[in-house]
């Protein structure tokens, strides 16, 4: 018995085991459910894309720790089950899916199979126990949520429900979830909507994931096993990346001793300068060659899809993009020589004699959620260097921004930075590039849309203060920012004999506290207590200090009180200026 105490086990599964064979429980000292948006929409696409395009191939999901618990009496435990230490995200998403599928179909038969992957009923003559596929320890409005909408069929179908728990749970888990299911639905939804035109079949999809999609356990019964192998796997504890892989297949196409010392110390340099970002800047790389989203591992795209290329229809094999060895390291080196000095914050006299470039650089870095806007400007300073290099970032930025913040997908957002690239390649100069409008489109219905209304707490709305700062920033000096916090000016919760409480009424404060007039960013962590003080004590004693190096902040503070009329005047002016910058014609009349 000690011995299987220690005893590692790992190896493949496949979905339909995983929710055949096992019973899982999130333990307490787990994190909630967090995924959002982006990443379900990642992998409904991906998985989609698998069925479309590879339907009879396997498709790896990624891998899950769990710790064996056996049944004990004692502990009343009655069965045995497993602690999911790794892997959560996925299989929750998983457990959520099948819910959807099951209400959404017309089928007895894959409602019936759908509904077996999430519960078991009881049946006291065969001494079956009523089991749930995936239990939430001590976490009774999670599980709460899970026997409404999940387990029960047609519990998805409440999507005003829903909606409800998605903005007004105070549990993280729950409202997270009731997103994921109404995100999930929409996305079948419209799979079905268009499938004349997609031959999307929901029975398909359902039997591609149970029978192709795979992930690999490992799975110990005792608790420091699992934690010390939950621990390697996040961070990156296996003895090869992706990256050492590439490096050593192309140095070993390689026969000149002296072009192998050098590329191995460009690679080795690389890597340490970057760190974290080398794999990344690898993947911008494959990006720029493939203009496609990644749908496999660095080193499976570059040997599948860039060495090694399949003509679909003659069924052979076409030129590479790229060949192995000498070609790949000089490619490299090159990008890494653009993507340096692109990032270096020393474009001032290529640009202007000014900081705006490099400025501009940084608020991309720091506030938007991705750096897929860094392999079309790499590919344009490759094509054309500094010509109207700063017209084509604002331009880039305000495409993938906007795309942001119009909530549009990451696959949405992805294709439209490759269609930029496209564009680029196309282009026979800088002119012909940015006088053409069409590969940038800004969706200003959305755009619109998502800034008018109440924004405290969105992931965009740390940028859009960052963006109006570099917008008022005078550019002959660099932007300066370690720490940000998004402040109310208006507070939150004002003391019932503030001020506040008489320049605004209840509906006034409620209207208008979360809005983009009423924010401004500070350099230092949030003192709660200083920010209820009113507002000529809370500019003099909290703000001073606070908002030097952020020219909105510097700007909105030259008032001398806030009420409504300043703050509907700040509104209006903060929108007109995004607007003006992002091409949108219709100016804000708030």
């Amino acid at each position: 018995m000690s011995s299987d105490k220690h005893k590692i086990k790992s190896e493949k599964i496949l979905v339909k085991d995983i929710f055949s064979n096992l019973w899982f429980r999130v333990p307490e000292y787990q994190r909630p459910y967090v995924w959002g948006n982006d990443q379900i929409d990642d992998l409904l696409d991906d998985l989609t894309f698998a069925l479309e395009e590879k339907p009879k191939q396997d498709y790896f999901l990624g891998s899950f720790v769990y710790q064996i618990k056996r049944a004990d009496r004692n502990n009343r435990q009655d069965f045995d089950e497993n602690d999911l230490l790794d892997g959560q995200q996925r299989i929750t998403t998983l457990f959520l899916l099948f819910a959807c599928i099951r209400d959404l179909s017309d089928n007895d038969e894959l409602k019936e199979s759908c509904q077996h992957s999430i519960y078991q009923k009881g049946d006291k003559y065969d001494a079956i126990p009523e089991r749930i596929r995936l239990a939430f320890a001590v976490r009774p409005e999670v599980q709460d949520f899970v026997d409404k909408y999940i387990k029960v069929a047609g519990g998805t179908d409440k999507e005003s429900d829903l909606e409800s728990l998605k903005n007004k749970s105070t549990d993280p888990s729950t409202r997270n979830m009731a997103n994921g299911v109404l995100e999930i639905r929409q996305f079948l939804q419209k799979q079905l909507t268009s499938a004349p035109e997609t031959d999307f079949d929901l029975q398909e999809f359902y039997a591609f994931i149970r029978q192709k999609v795979l992930m690999i356990y490992v799975a110990t019964e005792n608790l420091d096993d699992a934690f010390r192998l939950f621990t390697i796997l996040n961070d990156r504890g296996m003895p090869l990346r992706n990256s050492d892989i590439l490096k050593a297949t192309n140095l070993g196409v390689l026969t000149n001793s002296a072009e192998k010392e050098h590329y191995a110390k460009m690679w080795e340099k690389a890597e340490g300068d970057l760190g974290d970002d080398f794999d990344r800047f690898l993947s911008h790389i494959r990006t720029i060659l493939l203009k496609d989203k990644a749908r496999l591992n660095l080193l499976d795209e570059f040997e599948q899809k860039i060495y090694l290329i399949k003509d679909k229809s003659a069924s052979q094999q076409k030129l590479p993009l790229l060949e192995k060895g000498k070609a790949t390291f000089v490619l490299v080196e090159r990008y890494l020589d653009i993507y340096n000095q692109l990032l270096s914050g020393s474009n001032y006299d290529e640009v202007g004699n000014n900081f705006q470039f490099d400025n501009l650089i940084k608020v991309m870095l720091t506030g938007l959620p991705s750096t897929d806007w860094l392999p079309p400007l790499m590919r344009y300073f490759e094509r054309f260097k500094y010509s109207r290099i700063l017209e084509f970032l604002t331009k880039l930025d305000n495409q993938l921004s906007s795309d942001w913040i119009a909530q549009y997908s990451p696959t949405a957002r992805i294709e439209r930075m490759n269609s930029i690239t496209r564009a680029i390649e196309a282009a026979n100069s800088a002119d012909e590039l940015l006088d053409n409008k069409s590969p940038f489109i800004i969706d200003e219905e959305g755009f619109s849309r998502a800034v008018e209304s109440a924004v405290y707490g969105r992931r965009f709305t740390r940028y859009l203060l960052l963006k109006l700062d570099y917008l008022y920033m005078d550019h002959l000096h660099r932007m300066s920012f370690q720490r940000l916090s998004v402040e109310h000016i208006l507070p939150q919760n004002p003391n019932s004999q503030s001020q506040w409480r008489k320049d605004f009424t209840d509906n006034e404060r409620q209207e208008w506290t979360h809005r983009l007039g009423n924010l401004v960013l500070i350099t230092t962590i949030k003192n709660t207590s200083q920010g209820n003080l009113d507002f000529a004590k809370k500019k003099k004693s909290y703000f001073k200090q606070r908002i030097n190096t952020c020219p909105n902040s510097l700007r909105v503070l030259n008032n001398d009180k806030w009420t409504l009329k300043e703050l509907k005047n700040n509104h209006r002016t903060v929108l007109n200026e995004l607007y003006k910058h992002y091409g949108i014609a219709c100016l804000s009349n708030v």
